[in-house]
């Protein structure tokens, strides 16, 4: 590999200016007497609208304009938002019911969005809210994650969305039938909200003839192409643009009602128009995460070997299907059901269904939190019941080294892996030999500990193909515009460093550009931990052009055939000739020269595959019996991220992800009454991790270089998370085990802990 990032760990150039105020947040930089968007939310969950009357808030102080879902269709806007929809098993395609930008007809969810006001001031947009006279009749409500009960939408009988299912379903009953054990385990995975930092919002400008829409997102083309579609606008006719952004985690990977009327008011009025969502409006109204229970069960030989895996799963898609929320416990929840295990047959069968609660998308790990998850769990409690070590039932069916490249029973391929070196990696990192001790201290001091161990893996998605542009501009810097766009992850010291490590142009003379659809011509945005391995993939592409380009052009100035000159990264040298020019020289040559076509760069490029990150996590938790309070006392984390640009920020990645995965484990779980209506609805009732309920967490890699990109790099967005459930599950298991608890579920806050205690001690006596 001759082309490759130093990987050294720099600090991030962009927390200057978040850390001192100067970001340029949405809300920030709407434009000057930019009008106020407020949104009038159903306040029940399941109704039929009965009446609504706008009149007296369109006449009230302030106010410019009142939208409901007839005046964006009397406009000429598409009301319905798109989603994509998976396979039943029958090859039918699931329940595609509409979902209204604004309701009609019918509110599904409380908070579903059924009128906009725009004013002069927010508190004018609010006051007018409140003269909107919305009548209705309650219909029947629907939260229960099963399939049945009132139908929401006449497309989906019995709720059900859609019956999905993959594997060999004869095969594996053959296998569980011959099986020397089976294994069996009821796995619940609590619905979250996400809670970015900065919660969702946007600005819509109209001059005229075109539109400008700039939001907190994940991307810009998505979204223009929805616009495009919604609005009936032309392309050219469209700017989206993405500024400095709060945190994403799936949630903001999608498209939302308020962008589109945003962007419907701001034609309507000619002048612009902005909207910031408040905490308690983004609890009711942003995507929510996870929200399924899986049967699991495996199969095992007399040597421990698995032999089959079956699952049955229910996931709630909430109201309305979200964009990509048939796809997430369906096709990406498959993509590592597996696990780093070699599983000879597999059946797998999910139901997703409709309830009167907000949607449920992507959420960081998109499916495969959930997989692994699953398959942690049922590992660790068949190494109970099989009576067997945890850590060497996995040994016995990791796939082995000389096994790769291995395709997987749902037909993945992973190119390289050597679980087993990763895994005692692990045992040395956590000091697993030291366990024992510590369990016997804790015993002393009354307390009950236990340790979980998870080996994750994760398949990187988005699409494999990216686009850049290299500018050198006159001032003696160079641009890069990549298709990707920076949450929080650091984009603009990784992209600059690493076009730095193969250019030789200096890091600090090097400005990231990403986020502008006028000039960015297409990119994939973020999710799926895609963006450091498809846009430096994309980065070497331009790279190799723009060094055979300047090559032919120096031929003449080094007095070399252009084939003899050679770039290493630093300088183009070529025997006979004492010019040594780096490449920014070239380009100030190129530019006196009148060659400004050598100024300008663009590549396309596709990875070959995708990349399979892994690694183990280690987590042990001390529970104090007489309270249920559990505290996440020690956590190690060993990954095998393949090669790194910036191993600080991958560590940075890690930890936001291993705590985002404890709070959803210890205290994070979204409540609905049997009305609908939501009961966590603020952070007085719904607990997010804090710095003393998270361990200082120990990181370390164990790099094995991916095949599948130049760079032999692995994402690791996602991964922390992958790994964090089930880590802290089986830890909080393997305390509870000895007092006779055998189902286990999160989110593990004190009360259900010390219920779950009492519990057993009752049906002992």
């Amino acid at each position: 590999m001759d082309k490759f990032g130093k990987s050294q760990s720099v600090k991030r150039v962009e927390d200057t200016r978040f850390l001192t105020g100067h970001g340029h947040y949405v809300d920030d930089i709407a434009p000057e007497g930019a009008l106020h968007g407020y949104v009038l939310r159903s306040p029940v969950a399941h109704a039929a609208i009965t009446s609504l009357d706008v009149s007296e808030a369109a006449g009230a102080s302030g106010v410019h304009l009142v939208l409901t879902a007839q005046d964006l269709l009397d406009a000429g806007v598409r009301l319905g938002m798109g989603a994509t929809l998976t396979k039943n098993q029958d090859g039918s395609m699931g329940a595609g019911p509409e979902r209204p930008v604004l309701a009609r007809d019918r509110v599904r969810f409380v908070g579903e969005p059924v009128a906009m006001v725009f004013a002069e001031t927010l508190q004018q947009a609010r006051d007018a809210a409140e003269l909107i006279v919305l009548d209705y009749d309650d219909l029947p409500v629907h939260v229960a994650l099963k399939v049945g009960g009132d139908a929401i939408h006449p497309e989906a009988p019995d709720n059900r969305a859609f019956d999905w299912a993959m594997g060999d379903k004869a095969a594996t009953d053959a296998a569980f039938e011959i099986a020397a054990r089976t294994v069996r385990l009821d796995v619940a995975d609590n619905r979250i909200i996400v809670n970015s930092m900065e919660p969702r919002g946007c600005y819509a400008e109209w001059d005229g003839t075109r539109l400008h829409l700039s939001f907190n997102g994940q991307g810009v083309w998505g979204l223009k192409q929805n616009l495009i579609d919604m609005l009936g606008l032309a392309a050219e006719n469209v700017r989206v643009t993405n500024p400095d952004v709060g945190g994403g985690f799936g949630m903001k990977g999608m498209p939302y009602p308020e962008y589109f009327v945003c962007a419907q008011a701001a034609r309507a009025l000619g002048r612009p128009v902005r909207w910031m969502s408040d905490r308690g409006e983004a609890m009711l109204s942003d995507n929510a995460g996870r929200d399924l229970v899986t049967l699991a069960e495996l199969a095992f030989d007399a040597d421990n070997r698995i032999t089959g895996y079956r699952l049955q799963t229910v996931c709630n898609l909430g109201a309305y299907n979200s964009n990509f929320a048939q796809l997430i416990q369906t096709q990406l929840f498959s993509r590592v059901l597996p696990g780093v295990y070699d599983i000879p047959v597999m059946w797998i069968q999910v139901d997703g269904i409709f309830t009167n609660t907000t949607q449920v998308d992507a959420y960081r790990g998109a499916g495969r939190p959930e997989a692994i998850y699953v398959l942690e769990r049922i590992m660790d409690r068949a190494a109970r019941e099989l009576e067997v070590d945890p850590w060497d039932l996995r040994r016995t069916n990791f796939i082995r080294p000389d096994q790769f490249p291995f395709t997987t029973i749902v037909g993945e391929t992973y190119d390289v892996g050597e679980f087993a070196r990763v895994l005692d990696h692990a045992a040395q990192s956590a000091d697993r030999a030291g366990y024992a001790a510590r369990k016997a201290a804790s015993e002393k001091a009354g307390k009950l500990r236990g340790q979980g161990l998870c080996y994750y893996i994760e398949s990187i998605l988005g699409s494999p193909s990216e686009n850049v542009q290299v500018t050198f501009e006159k001032d003696g810097s160079a641009v890069i515009y990549v298709g990707t766009q920076s949450n929080g992850q650091g984009h603009e010291t990784v992209f600059a460093q690493f076009l730095s490590d193969q250019t030789g142009i200096p890091a600090e003379r090097i400005r990231v550009v990403q986020g502008d659809s006028d000039l960015i011509a297409q990119g994939g945005g973020t999710g799926g931990s895609r963006s450091v391995t498809v846009q430096t993939n994309v980065t070497l592409t331009a790279v190799t052009n723009i060094v055979a380009a300047f090559s032919d052009f120096l031929a003449d100035e080094m007095g070399v055939p252009a084939s003899e000159i050679r770039f290493d990264d630093e300088r183009f040298r070529a025997e006979g000739s004492n010019l040594t020019p780096t490449m920014l020289d070239v380009a100030e040559m190129a530019r006196v020269a009148g060659r400004d076509d050598l100024l300008d760069h663009r590549a396309t490029a596709q990875l070959p595959a995708r990349s399979y990150p892994n690694g183990a996590h280690v987590a042990e938790v001390e529970i104090d019996p007489e309270t249920g309070s559990v505290m996440v006392d020690r956590y190690t984390v060993v990954d095998d991220f393949g090669n790194l640009i910036n191993p600080m920020l991958a560590e940075g990645q890690v930890h936001g992800g291993v705590v985002q995965g404890i709070g959803q484990a210890l205290q994070e779980r979204v409540v609905y009454d049997e009305t609908g209506q939501l009961l966590s609805a603020t952070f007085m009732d719904y607990a997010m991790p804090r710095a003393d309920t998270v361990p200082m967490i120990g990181f370390s890699t164990e790099p094995v270089p991916s095949t599948a990109n130049a760079m032999g790099m692995k994402g690791c967005g996602e991964a922390g998370t992958v790994g964090a459930l089930a880590a802290v599950a089986n830890a909080v298991q393997d305390a509870l085990w000895d007092r006779g608890v055998r189902q286990a579920d999160m989110p593990f806050t004190p009360q259900r802990v010390w219920d779950l205690m009492q519990d057993d001690r009752i049906a002992a006596e």
